[in-house]
């Protein structure tokens, strides 16, 4: 991954969109704190399964009927 300042990003954007066409991540700073992320196609998709692999994996240790109950507890203490 490319960490770049936005205003370098700005004054050179043709370099960057061709290097996250080439297939690299640019994460772009702002002050020094991201505020974006350029990610080429082919990895976004990369990006979100590997996310729900790790979603799928917590899961296991999830129990669905507190979840429910809670969900249940919420609508309980609404006016009607």
């Amino acid at each position: 991954m490319i960490t770049v300042e936005s205003t370098e990003f700005h004054n050179d954007f043709g370099r960057y969109l061709q290097t996250a066409q080439d297939g690299e991540e640019i994460m772009i700073l702002k002050n020094g704190k991201e505020v974006a992320r350029l990610i080429p196609p082919q990895k976004d998709v990369t990006m979100i399964v590997s996310q729900l692999r790790g979603i799928l994996k917590n899961k296991a240790d999830i129990d669905m009927k507190d979840i429910r109950e809670e969900r249940l507890k919420k609508y309980e203490n609404t006016d009607q």
